[in-house]
């Protein structure tokens, strides 16, 4: 998910900071790779924003090598591998234009969607930039959209998967918790309004969960893998604010995509 172009101005303006991205670990092989075509879907938390290394033919979808889905891809040999999730993607972003790939073939999807449908750009801006008190109600917001309008988005969203390819085996990745509470974080936001983003993360997990299930599909949580490796846990997995590419805040590290996503979409085959 990315941040709105509008943001990036006044955000750039307020400090410089370097980011090391580390490299992806080597993905394992997984016994059930055998001869199925896959198609990997969604938003930029599956393109493998943050990860760094991206395909300049996937433009401004950010595709990377480094992504969850073509580590897989590159350690199992599956017979065909579509790779068309994009950074910003919202749900009707990939009825729209992700699904070709599917068909009546394909064995295998993931997907990770629904965190910019809920506003997730605008509550990260609106808490890094405004008061506690403004950064807890665009949160509280975003739940509110997330209990009243998301899960009719999703149905659409798993709906036109399952109608193209009726016979995939469906992975649905969730979020991670983006901070450790009573981390080594000195500055920045507060704890009230750490543990606000963390619980609209749980709340948005939950809510994909539900609709997942509701649809035969698995749901695969990411935020065990991602415990200890938290934004102020000293061994982050997830970028914090980065001034010089705001895109990339908030997204995982290639370390994040290798030892969360990867093992969390292993384990769910």
């Amino acid at each position: 998910m990315k941040l709105p172009r509008a943001a990036a101005l006044p955000l750039s303006l307020l400090l410089g900071a370097t980011l090391a991205l580390t490299g992806a670990a080597t993905a394992q092989a997984d016994s059930t790779a055998a001869a199925v075509d896959y198609v990997a879907l969604g938003d930029s938390y599956s393109s493998g924003v943050g990860a760094g290394a991206y395909d300049s033919s996937s433009g401004n979808c950010k595709r990377t090598p480094r992504a969850y889905p073509a580590l897989w891809a590159a350690a199992n040999s599956p017979s065909s591998f579509a790779f068309t999730a994009c950074s910003g993607a919202r749900t009707n972003d990939v009825t729209a234009g992700q699904l070709a790939p599917l068909s009546a073939a394909t064995d295998l999807v993931s997907i990770t969607i629904g965190g910019n449908d809920a506003g997730f750009a605008d509550v990260m801006t609106t808490c890094v930039l405004e008061s506690e008190a403004n950064c807890v109600a665009r949160v509280n917001q975003a739940k509110g959209y997330v209990d009243s309008t998301l899960p009719g988005r999703l149905d659409s969203v798993y709906s036109a998967i399952r109608s193209k390819a009726p016979a995939a085996r469906v992975v649905v990745l969730g979020y991670p918790r983006f901070y450790r509470i009573g981390g080594s974080c000195l500055a920045g936001l507060t704890e009230n309004e750490r543990r606000a983003i963390n619980g609209a993360a749980d709340h948005l997990n939950t809510a994909t969960a539900k609709r997942a299930a509701d649809h035969g599909y698995t749901f695969a949580d990411v935020v065990p893998a991602f415990t200890g490796h938290e934004i102020c846990s000293g061994s982050a997995w997830l970028h914090s604010v980065n001034w010089l590419n705001i895109g990339e805040s908030y997204h995982p590290t290639a370390s994040g995509q290798s030892g969360g996503y990867l093992p969390a979409f292993r384990n769910a085959l």
